[in-house]
């Protein structure tokens, strides 16, 4: 399974276990699926990828903060649309 297939499960699964807002998972598909995406470095995607499994929607960010709220995901994503300059 490549990197966007690998971006887009960890999407649905965040939407289904943890809530994930459509907005958010809207600005990742998009970022997935544009082909300057392709130029952003496996480390970035692997990252977020990660967020995406630590994510909770209501901010509970877990026992010394090792969660990922709106904020976290917000500047990563933020920061990796930039890179690849997608819209959002």
């Amino acid at each position: 399974m490549d990197l966007m297939a690998r971006l887009l499960l960890a999407v649905e699964r965040a939407q289904a276990q943890n809530d994930l807002p459509d907005a958010f998972a809207r600005r990742i598909a998009r970022l997935a699926a544009d082909p300057k995406s392709r130029a952003l470095k496996a480390a970035d995607l692997e990252d977020l990828i990660d967020k995406l499994g630590d994510y909770d929607t209501y901010g509970q960010t877990g026992y010394l903060g090792m969660g990922v709220n709106n904020v976290i995901l917000e500047r990563t994503l933020e920061r990796l649309e930039a890179r690849s300059r997608v819209p959002h």
